[in-house]
């Protein structure tokens, strides 16, 4: 997305309101395996074509996201997988679970992580591992789209995220794998747009989804914003008085989605491409929030 030159307040108002319904064209969203009828809900909202990621739940074998990835494909929407490489039991369930969504479903794109489970549950320790053995480039996947920590992790410090992270993009490279990376979702709009522009620097062409937290009850936004790694922003946020009380009532995911509209039209070497909403099981409430983004600004679905 290309920077602009200087314009009145209500042209820059409108090109804004357009980046941000392209953020949103180009956006993506998740759904539970256990969910297969979100993705006939999703296609109704969402252009053709949307990537929505089918995550791989805890004590869930790969092989039960199957379905589920048939159902978003029968929709006319892009399955990705989630592979979370400590919750793998075995290089067998991942080569069958890879043989099959890329025979069947025509899987052609995974989201590798590595799990928050305590031990391995098999022979990799994390996403590092399993890409060096070529698994994914062997099973003919054409991208692999890695996560990117804008407050970092609660367990992995800084250091060996951004060392994780460039070897990732080595090895995908290595095995003719193209990669994207996907953000956690923040509350901080400042620290989003400075996780980006740092991305930018270190990784120029690399594509970036920036997370979002989709709109949902305080509650359940509270329970996976501790989980994830993300109180930094909520004490920032608390701090600012305004958040915390909006976040008593519902949260969505508006004063980001600007930011990083802002970010993108001032600066040419942008690399984000779209936005990643986090459901929280809320598929249909995240996808009407996107419709609702990009028809405001007429663009076709």
């Amino acid at each position: 997305m290309a920077s602009t030159s200087p314009f009145e307040p209500t042209a820059a108002l409108s090109l804004l309101a357009d980046c941000e319904a392209e953020l949103m064209i180009g956006g993506s969203l998740e759904m539970s395996p256990e969910r297969c009828g979100d993705a006939a809900a999703i296609a109704s909202l969402l252009p053709s074509g949307t990537r929505v990621y089918v995550n791989h739940l805890p004590n869930h074998g790969l092989a039960q996201s199957l379905a589920a990835l048939g159902s978003v494909r029968a929709a006319g929407l892009e399955p990705v997988p989630h592979i979370a490489a400590r919750r793998i039991t075995s290089r067998d369930e991942l080569q069958n679970f890879l043989s099959e969504a890329v025979r069947s479903v025509g899987v052609s794109k995974v989201l590798l992580i590595g799990g928050d489970d305590p031990q391995a549950a098999g022979p990799f320790a994390d996403g590092v591992e399993l890409l060096r053995e070529r698994v994914l480039a062997d099973a003919g996947l054409r991208e692999v789209v890695l996560p990117g920590y804008p407050e970092g992790h609660p367990r992995i410090p800084q250091a060996a995220l951004d060392r994780a992270l460039a070897d990732k993009l080595d090895l995908a490279k290595a095995q003719g794998l193209t990669a994207a990376i996907v953000t956690q979702f923040s509350f901080a709009p400042a620290r989003i747009v400075e996780y980006c522009n740092e991305l930018a620097r270190k990784f120029p062409g690399v594509p970036v989804y920036v997370g979002m937290a989709g709109p949902t009850n305080a509650a359940t936004l509270l329970r996976f914003a501790q989980r994830c790694g993300v109180s930094a922003s909520l004490r920032a946020m608390g701090a600012q008085g305004m958040g915390a009380v909006r976040m008593l009532m519902h949260t969505e995911p508006s004063d980001q989605l600007r930011a990083v509209a802002q970010y993108c039209l001032r600066h040419a070497d942008c690399n984000v491409v779209g936005a990643h909403l986090f459901s929280f099981g809320a598929v249909a409430k995240s996808a009407q929030w996107m419709n609702r983004v990009i028809t405001a600004r007429g663009a076709p679905i």
